[in-house]
């Protein structure tokens, strides 16, 4: 590049972001609300540029130059299953919807529009339940507020599995200022299967017509085969955590449908090291009444990581190696690869911080992947015509 691009990151938790979009760009502001993942954040990309606290406290202002990007991966609690399904909000309803803090996002981009300041690209980043969230309703309007401020602007689903052994579904908007040039090569005419799912383009056909006129089928290009299983992320001698004692497997074999358990009994006749991935879900039995099971896959993925708001929300690994079976929690560090952070990411010392920060986060290659194959040849200057000039 011939100068680093610039960027906001909104939500910015840990950094993770800050991780994908690496050297090539710098950040001029990160905000967090959440101490413990400002002080994270900080410990990793230093705190020059971060501004910790309430998104809704900070000005234009504070906001400096004109950013080439703004990203945002506001709260998903409220657009999801964990959350109730609460939805969007409006700014005056903040206090009752987290995911309202979108509002507070596009207040931002508002005001820079009335500066002349608006970054030339956005990127949305959120929950799969975001396209069926109160009906389409909640969608609808976060693709509509962006294209009101001049804005074209295109969705893609991309399910980190592809990166990282971990089953992953993110939609990811993005949407380019009107004067931002768009190389054609990254223009689909129509929906393409990989990035643009039957609930996607569902989505879209509810959208008002005069947005669709604005609306942008990313061409992006797929990744290769996926390098990295679940069992290549795990540590052989893991900080932070403990084997569980014999009578807790036991106890979590005792939770296992017939199904689960032979899938644990074929991983033992199969005569390799069995790495799987265990989660405890509340389930109707055969009665119809609601109990605990534990779940699990041996299929070289872990599940979605998730944020530790109760025991059913952490998951657990199962080592299988012939007839010995082993259960324990899912290690800090085994979390953070699973998100695609680098051994050196620098990790929150308690458990249940660790755990948060990555399982809040945005995986880091998939951000990697979209910065240099889509970001990047649109908003490097000379880069974009290259692609073009070879069709």
């Amino acid at each position: 590049m011939s100068r680093r691009l610039t960027f906001y990151e909104f939500f910015a938790g840990g950094g993770m972001v800050h991780a994908g979009l690496g050297n090539g760009w710098e950040c001029l502001v990160a905000n967090d609300f959440n101490p413990m993942k400002c002080a994270t954040y900080a410990e990793n990309w230093g705190s020059e540029k971060l501004i910790p606290g309430d998104i809704g406290r900070i000005s234009e202002r504070n906001l400096p130059g004109e950013a080439d990007l703004a990203w945002a991966s506001f709260p998903c609690q409220d657009l999801s299953l964990a959350g109730g399904y609460k939805g969007l909000g409006r700014l005056a309803d903040d206090a009752k919807t987290r995911s309202g803090t979108f509002w507070l996002f596009h207040e931002k981009m508002r005001a820079l529009k009335s500066l002349g300041r608006r970054p030339r690209a956005i990127v949305l980043e959120n929950v799969y339940g975001t396209l069926t969230s109160h009906g389409g309703v909640d969608f609808a309007s976060i693709i509509s507020s962006v294209a009101e401020l001049g804005y074209r602007l295109g969705a893609m689903v991309i399910d980190a599995v592809l990166f990282v052994p971990q089953s992953r579904p993110r939609l990811f908007g993005v949407a380019l200022r009107d004067d931002v040039f768009v190389p054609t090569h990254l223009i689909s005419s129509e929906p393409i299967s990989v990035w643009h799912p039957p609930k996607l383009t569902e989505a879209y056909e509810r959208i008002d017509q005069k947005v669709r006129d604005r609306w942008i089928w990313w061409q992006l290009r797929i990744p290769g085969t996926r390098t990295r299983n679940f069992v290549d992320i795990i540590e052989k001698n893991p900080d932070g955590v403990r084997w569980d004692a014999p009578e807790k497997t036991t106890y979590i074999m005792g939770l296992m449908s017939t199904l689960n358990r032979s899938k644990v009994a074929k991983a033992k006749k199969s005569g390799k090291l069995m790495v799987g991935a265990v989660y405890r879900r509340t389930r109707p039995d055969e009665k119809g009444d609601k109990r605990q099971r534990a779940e699990v896959r041996f299929d070289d993925v872990a599940g979605c990581l998730r944020t530790p708001a109760g025991g059913s929300s952490r998951q657990s690994i199962i080592i299988v190696d012939g007839a010995q079976v082993r259960t324990r929690l899912l290690s800090p560090r085994e979390a953070a690869r699973s998100m695609g952070l680098s051994d050196t990411y620098k990790l929150p010392a308690r458990y249940n911080d660790a755990y948060h920060v990555c399982g809040d986060g945005v995986v880091v290659p998939v951000v990697a992947h979209l910065a240099k194959n889509l970001l990047e040849p649109i908003l490097v200057p000379g880069f974009e015509h290259v692609a073009d000039a070879a069709e």
